[in-house]
C-alpha cells in the first residue's frame, strides 16, 4: 500500500517559518522606505511652493483682476 510522501519535518517547517517572517519583514521595510522617500518628496515640494508663491516680479501666479493697476481690468475696464 502506498499513503504518500511523508510530511515535512518540523525542522523543514521551522526552516519555512523563517524564511516567511523574513520575507515580510523584508517587504515591510520597503513599504516603510517608500513612504519615507514620499514624505520627503512631499515636504520638498511644499517647501518650493511656499517659496514660489513669497517671490515677487511675475514668477508666480497673480491674478488679473486682483493686479493692482495693470492687469485685466486696468487695461480693459
Amino acid at each position: 500500500m502506498c499513503f504518500g510522501s511523508p510530511g515535512p519535518s518540523a525542522a523543514e517547517r521551522e526552516a519555512a517559518q523563517a524564511q516567511r517572517e523574513s520575507a515580510e519583514q523584508a517587504k515591510q521595510e520597503a513599504i516603510a522606505g517608500r513612504a519615507e522617500q514620499k514624505r520627503e518628496d512631499i515636504q520638498t515640494a511644499l517647501e518650493g511652493s511656499v517659496q514660489r508663491r513669497g517671490m515677487r516680479g511675475g514668477a508666480g501666479r497673480r491674478s488679473l483682476f486682483r493686479a493692482q493697476g495693470g492687469g485685466f481690468m486696468g487695461r480693459f475696464g
